[in-house]
């Protein structure tokens, strides 16, 4: 899946971070990706993925790689070990 999606960055000349909030953002206008960043040049490329549009079948392949839910889960495997 990885290497798909960042073929598919590759071809738009855009990092795979910026497809996943271009993404995101497609999604529609109730949709706000929060990303964190540590540095300032992250903090210009997330904004960059504002302007980003994906066309129709860029969605389409997005969609053929990773379906919707396809990562869905449970967030933590075993929490049996966790002192609370």
């Amino acid at each position: 899946v990885v290497d798909r999606l960042n073929e598919i960055a590759r071809e738009k000349n855009i990092t795979p971070s910026q497809l996943a909030l271009a993404w995101v953002l497609a999604q529609g206008g109730d949709m706000v990706p929060i990303p964190g960043t540590k540095r300032r040049t992250y903090l210009e490329e997330n904004v960059a993925a504002a302007n980003i549009k994906l066309s129709k079948s860029d969605l389409a392949r997005i969609e053929e790689v990773a379906p919707k839910g396809f990562a869905a889960g449970g967030r933590y495997h075993d929490m049996s070990t966790v002192n609370v």
